[in-house]
């Protein structure tokens, strides 16, 4: 089962936010979307999940997206991320993974002694490398792992699809490392579709890269072929591009525009 999004369409009162895009995603890869603050990054995946209208096409499968309740989406097996993790500070990693695999538990049983953990929550915690951690709260969890546990809750509600929001602004250089590891053993059965900023870490993790720029597609390809795109250069990756990315990631992030 592939994503397959076709001249994908998206204007807030006549601005055109996404000007028909068009890339697939398959499973076994890594899959980048990346580009300058503004391109349209995010607002492709609010689009493929129900959050933003588009026009267009979004399929999984033999399975239109676009159109349908965010609730319907999600059933689906269509999971993603924000750039802020949102999981319950308050509740353990343990309770977080109950609420997401839709146990139905009643607030006071999520409190009480557990005999047992489900086999799905095992693997989550095992494949995210949380299986250490049943017990903290998820508040004092570091950034990293917050990313991490988000994600774990995605893999225990058996998402197919997963779209990823900048998932390592803010980690630590270890936890970047790890967290693209992580992508890679997800992706090994999943749909993995990251937005991101890092070059470095698109470098080291990307399979295949779609460049945006002004809501359109600008180049895609390899690594090694987006970078060596004359257009890419110009607008991205060369010196202009290249202070336009240290200039946007020096802002905090709650000031940043989103795509």
């Amino acid at each position: 089962m592939s994503l397959v999004v076709t001249d994908l369409r998206v204007e807030f009162s006549g601005f055109v936010a996404v000007g028909g895009v068009s890339f697939d995603a398959h499973p076994g890869e890594v899959r980048f979307l990346i580009g300058p603050n503004g391109a349209g990054k995010t607002t492709c995946i609010d689009a493929i999940t129900g959050l933003t209208k588009g026009t267009g096409s979004a399929r999984l499968g033999e399975t239109e997206l676009l159109g349908r309740p965010v609730h319907t989406i999600v059933r689906l097996g269509v999971g993603r991320t924000f750039q802020t993790a949102s999981v319950f500070d308050e509740l353990s990693v343990l309770q977080n993974l109950d609420i997401a695999a839709g146990r139905h538990r009643r607030p006071a049983s999520l409190l009480r002694t557990r005999t047992g953990v489900d086999a799905s929550i095992e693997r989550a915690l095992e494949e995210t490398g949380l299986a250490g951690e049943l017990a903290t709260p998820a508040g004092i969890l570091s950034h990293g792992q917050k990313q991490w546990l988000e994600i774990a809750m995605l893999l225990v509600q058996d998402a197919k699809v997963l779209l990823l929001d900048e998932p390592v602004a803010g980690m630590s250089q270890d936890e970047r490392t790890a967290t693209g590891e992580l992508l890679q053993r997800v992706a090994a059965n999943r749909i993995v579709v990251v937005v991101e900023h890092d070059m470095d870490f698109m470098r080291r993790f990307a399979t295949r890269v779609t460049v945006l720029h002004q809501g359109a597609v600008l180049a895609e390809g390899a690594v090694s072929e987006v970078q060596a795109d004359p257009k890419v250069q110009e607008v991205y990756l060369g010196t202009a591009g290249a202070a336009t990315t240290a200039a946007a990631s020096a802002v905090p992030e709650p000031l940043r525009k989103e795509d």
